[in-house]
């Protein structure tokens, strides 16, 4: 190569920034009575419709995204595995020829029990998913029901199976603790039935009680169920406290580590795609509600279905609104841009998820100030009160401190 040659080739290189991409696949076959997600059933010919409007979406995001290269891809829901493999494999295919996507990305697929077949997951692995994050939530099979799912234990084990023998070696577990009538005991059962199992990672995260959903209802409102008995206690406080702190020390077991508040993984494995959340990395987000950060703007996509397809639905619509360099995208339905003030909290509480914190060095490059003149009250006070510890360049929340890291956060928050 002449050196003219290997400048351009350097300087072309250069250029390209980093981007995740998020594609939201809004389809299930029942709606957890947890969930307060964009997701529903939905029949065979919807799913195809909106197949076919995402590819116009991603064809339509071509050339405002020229300059970026995709380090990690997430396929997430609703269950993304309900998808026929032909409907994946198109929009993967739509992926690659229209996104710069790095031959070392990370691409992870969301998948629940009882929508996986052999051949689905044959046309992952043909599809270049490296990455499965599947739904467990329980080993108890009442507390399943409970939370509405679809599977049992059984049929994990069997999906478990069937995805290993198709060659995945990067698996995350999804577990939900604090439900309903749940025991210390029966916590430990979940957590050492995932271990034993070996994933690569494991998330362990809190039911949280939201609006809109049937849960609220029952437990929002105190109503009865329909059987007109009693319904399962929510754990108590003090109850929940250990069920979160026991988790720690059962995965440690195992070789897993925490790398964020509800996050872990056996070493090399932590979830490259969250981190990137976490570190306010850039994302694009596609499909129906998807959100996204890109060059400090926060905007999503329509949660209408009906306004989403009339503008990916329609071939010569898509095109005619192609945005070129314009970010947001023709179905953006909230276009925010960040203040430095902005900014500098996101990094805060959500560098301070990751249990080796944050970078004061980083955040003296990013917006020209010392992490102790804008925070210097904050940091010292929790740090007198235990909660909060400087171990060189990273400043990060102790064990105390990630116990009551909502109230954390809140303080980081400049009035």
């Amino acid at each position: 190569m002449t050196d003219a040659g290997t400048y351009l080739y350097k300087r072309s290189s250069i250029v390209k920034k980093e981007l995740e991409l998020y594609v939201h696949i809004p389809f299930c076959v029942k709606k957890c009575a947890y969930c307060d997600f964009l997701s529903g059933p939905a029949g065979e010919a919807e799913k195809a419709a909106y197949t076919e409007a995402l590819l116009r979406e991603i064809e339509n995001r071509k050339e405002a995204y020229s300059s970026y290269r995709i380090s990690t891809v997430f396929l997430g829901g609703g269950t993304p595995s309900v998808l026929t493999g032909e409907d994946t494999a198109l929009i993967f295919s739509s992926l690659r020829e229209n996104f710069d996507i790095s031959g070392e990305a990370e691409i992870t697929m969301e998948v629940n029990p009882g929508t996986v077949t052999k051949d689905k997951a044959h046309a992952w692995r043909q599809c270049g998913i490296n990455r499965l994050s599947i739904g467990l939530q329980s080993a108890d099979d009442r507390e399943l029901k409970m939370l509405g799912r679809i599977h049992t234990l059984e049929n994990f084990r069997d999906t478990w199976e069937l995805v290993r023998r198709a060659g995945f070696r990067n698996i995350n577990i999804d577990l939900i603790s604090a439900i309903p009538g749940q025991t210390e005991e029966s916590w430990e059962r979940t957590l050492r039935t995932a271990a034993e199992l070996g994933p690569e990672h494991l998330s362990a995260y809190s039911l949280i009680i939201e609006e809109g959903t049937p849960f609220y209802e029952r437990y929002g409102s105190g109503e009865k169920d329909l059987c007109g008995g009693a319904l399962p206690m929510l754990p108590d406080e003090d109850t929940e406290r250990r069920i979160y702190q026991m988790t720690e020390a059962v995965l440690e077991e195992y070789g897993y580590h925490r790398y964020e508040i509800s996050n872990y993984a056996k070493q090399g494995y932590e979830c490259r795609h969250n981190l990137g959340y976490w570190e306010r990395k850039p994302y694009l987000g596609l499909g129906l509600g998807a959100s996204s950060l890109v060059e400090e703007q926060r905007f999503h996509n329509t949660s209408d279905m009906r306004k989403y397809m009339e503008i990916f639905g329609d071939p010569d619509l898509s095109r005619s609104l192609c945005a070129g360099a314009g970010r947001p995208g023709p179905a953006a339905a909230e276009i925010e841009v960040l203040t430095t003030e902005d900014q500098m909290e996101e990094f805060m509480f959500l560098g301070l998820r990751k249990t080796n914190g944050i970078s004061c060095r980083e955040f003296r490059e990013n917006f020209g100030r010392t992490i102790e003149e804008v925070y210097g009250n904050q940091i010292r006070r929790f740090d007198g009160l235990g909660l909060m510890k400087r171990e060189g360049d990273r400043l990060r929340l102790t064990e105390q401190g990630i116990d009551v890291s909502n109230s954390v956060f809140v303080e980081f928050m400049i009035k």
